[in-house]
């Protein structure tokens, strides 16, 4: 690749508008959510899809912020993307005119680094920026660019920029990484489905996402198998085929909605809910208290009979699936302000997580901080309204709950910020009694 600067794409990013979420507290929820299908499977969906010329089409995608930010991203490089219907996308990568991947785009969304393996294995070659995504600690892209390295690819970093190549076809071989990676793996696996030879991955991914997405490529014709628990392995093929699947349903947001019923005092019931993937969340919840009942796709929660008694205070501590999921801590941080006693999170994923907190603070929490990795929550805490910030995604569904909860009016700044992550979240709530508006900065009209 010559020794340049990347070519200016006059891509014009939509301007983000400021909004606010105002939250009036001491509701308990009640009745039927609805969960959707989940961001973190059907982003690097969208990716695989590029692995191929012919039509993928998906089902149950999430309408969400960073789901459209993909889509615009792929159109750009050429991609046809069209949306026939709500919650349905087809992806089809006959051509791609421009293998750029550029800052505005990438800065956008971090998902978009996942584009790296599947057009460096099908093309030979690609340009990405740096990622972006939310404030939570470094997140380094080196273990994705010494994974395609180890398959043979060729890739120098100038000018915040990643220019990467492949000398005829990627080559399968073993990738080892220092620790779990979740799209790492993604990203390894993708660019080895189409590489000369067998690759074997470990230590490998064990998310339900990753799972997800390894069912999509097998209806791609993909030899991929997870062998063991913790091991990925890769037969690399010439050409994979369109395929048509149906996204996952979110953990994320059904265990968000579950701590909602919770620690509103409410009773709520989800449908199209994964709970044989919420092992570790509805652990905790069972050791504080919280009645949490599960049926094939349905999950049932009661927070009404810890009214009086309250709830029981725990100790946290974040892990890779099976682990507690890093996005679930700061929900289930809020429940724990409510639990009589003293409570410990150790945030082990993300060194800046649990910034958030001083936010929560705000509202009255009583939470010490000895660390970055640590928080000491104080119970039971009266929670009241107050002025707070959103800083990232998972924080921001965060701070509705302890709006919910709180006694008082609450007003949420940085309300776009959970429109990335959350399909119609403040209706979803407005459906279970919570009396929540979406504003637009600075101004007293309802946008929602």
């Amino acid at each position: 690749m010559a020794d340049a600067r990347p070519f200016h794409w006059e891509y014009q990013p939509e301007p983000v508008a400021r909004e606010v979420f105002r939250v009036e507290g001491g509701t308990p929820l009640s009745g039927t959510v609805a969960i959707s299908g989940a961001k973190n499977a059907a982003l690097k969906m969208f990716a695989a899809a590029t692995l191929t010329g012919e039509r993928c089409r998906f089902t149950n995608v999430p309408e969400i912020e960073d789901v459209r930010v993909m889509a615009q991203t792929l159109q750009h490089l050429g991609v046809v993307v069209d949306h026939p219907s709500p919650n349905v996308y087809e992806v089809a990568s006959g051509d791609v005119d421009w293998l750029f991947v550029p800052l505005e785009a990438a800065a956008k969304m971090r998902a978009s680094f996942m584009l790296l393996g599947p057009l460096l294995a099908r093309f030979g070659r690609v340009i990405i920026s740096n990622p972006g995504g939310d404030r939570i600690g470094r997140r380094p892209v080196d273990l994705h660019v010494d994974a395609m390295r180890a398959l043979g690819a060729e890739i120098e970093y100038r000018y915040g920029y990643y220019y990467a190549q492949a000398p005829g076809r990627l080559r399968g071989t073993e990738v080892r990484f220092p620790f779990v990676s979740v799209m790492g793996t993604e990203n390894a696996m993708l660019a080895a489905t189409l590489a000369d030879g067998h690759t074997t991955i470990r230590p490998a991914a064990q998310e339900p996402e990753v799972d997800d997405l390894i069912a999509f490529l097998q209806k791609m014709g993909a030899e991929v198998q997870r062998t063991y628990p913790d091991t990925i392995e890769i037969e690399g093929r010439r050409r994979l085929r369109g395929a048509e699947h149906h996204v996952v349903p979110d953990r994320i947001e059904a265990g968000t909605f579950v701590i909602a019923g919770a620690v509103t005092g409410g009773r709520i019931s989800l449908t199209g809910a994964p709970c044989d993937h919420l092992g570790a969340l509805i652990d905790v919840l069972g050791r504080t208290g919280v009645d949490v009942s599960c049926g094939t796709d349905t999950i049932e929660v009661d927070g009404r009979s810890l009214d009086d008694a309250g709830f029981r205070a725990t100790d946290i501590v974040t892990a890779a699936y099976p682990g507690l999921a890093t996005d679930l801590q700061p929900p289930a941080s809020v429940l724990l302000t409510q639990a009589e006693g003293t409570s410990r999170v150790h945030e082990t994923i993300f060194e800046d997580r649990l910034e958030w907190m001083s936010e929560l603070r705000r509202m009255g929490a009583r939470i010490d901080l000895p660390d970055a990795n640590h928080a000491v929550l104080h119970g039971r805490s009266r929670l009241t309204g107050a002025e707070v910030e959103i800083g990232d995604l998972r924080a921001g569904a965060s701070l509705i709950l302890a709006a919910l909860a709180a006694d008082g009016t609450t007003t949420i700044h940085g309300a776009h910020h959970v429109h990335r992550g959350y399909e119609n979240i403040e209706g979803k709530f407005l459906g279970l009694g919570a009396r929540i508006e979406r504003l637009a900065e600075g101004n007293d009209a309802t946008s929602s």
